[in-house]
């Protein structure tokens, strides 16, 4: 197992990505905190790695907020007294809509949700990691962050955050044995691509079949990308396999050039 014997917190952890990761940490051997806004569905995660033969604990909290996020943390320590990992997943992609019509509004919630959220997260985690010896952060960014997508000003800014936010902090993290590092993941099957898709095509007023067959031709694979993808890759990022390996941001896009 990977990452036995070790606490990680995994935000975003109520469904897809987030929740696929905090399983597959699981089935690594780590003690899972499966922290989300909606208590009925992260504590579904938490039942399911305990029925699975895991170990894992439910967090409530809205994490872009001070008090959600340290409440977050808290719960890790309260549950297993020690805090080795963080995987920053919680964020919601905000509307697409063309910049003119892209409100104050929309722009704080979805920076806020993306960005703030893995700061906050990050800034009450860092002194439990210091005092367990060290540890592995992970940001799940997005290729959005890295060349951007037409009519989501908001998402692709604070997906560029969370990448700029990864070196800065693998400088200053690395003297404490921390180890700081981004997945940039392209298309991933599920329901958020699913509504990236519907809200592409709506906005451009084309057949959203098209605009999905756009998505997996950019694919040299001919595929889109799992969520199992990024949770083995986040696993192995929070492992001693990786323990040299920080500052970096990791594209997981099923060869699409990054």
């Amino acid at each position: 197992m990977l990452l036995a014997g070790r606490v990680a917190i995994i935000t975003g952890a109520s469904k897809g990505i987030g929740r696929v990761m905090a399983e597959r940490f699981a089935r690594e051997g780590a003690r899972v905190v499966c922290a989300a806004r909606t208590a009925t569905l992260v504590e579904e995660t938490a039942a399911a790695i305990a029925a699975a033969g895991g170990a894992a604990t439910s967090a409530v909290g809205d994490a872009s907020t001070e008090a959600g996020a340290q409440a977050i943390v808290d719960a890790a320590i309260r549950a297993y007294g020690r805090l080795d990992m963080l995987v920053n997943n919680a964020g919601d992609g905000g509307p697409t809509k063309p910049v003119q019509d892209y409100t104050i509004d929309d722009w704080f919630y979805t920076v806020n949700s993306c960005l703030t959220s893995s700061y906050l997260c990050v800034r009450f985690a860092v002194p439990r990691m210091i005092a367990a010896g060290g540890g592995a952060i992970v940001n799940i960014a997005s290729m959005a962050g890295r060349r951007g997508l037409m009519y989501r000003v908001g998402y692709c800014s604070a997906k560029a955050g969370q990448i700029g936010m990864t070196y800065a902090l693998a400088l200053e993290l690395g003297r404490h044995n921390i180890t700081v590092n981004a997945i940039a993941p392209g298309a991933v099957a599920g329901d958020r691509i699913d509504r990236v898709i519907q809200g592409q095509a709506e906005v451009r007023g084309v057949d959203p079949e098209k605009m999905r067959q756009s998505f997996v031709e950019r694919s040299p694979l001919r595929r889109m990308s799992t969520a199992d993808d990024i949770a083995a890759l986040a696993a192995f990022l929070c492992s001693d396999q990786a323990r040299n390996i920080s500052g970096q941001c990791i594209p997981v896009t099923a060869g699409e050039p990054a």
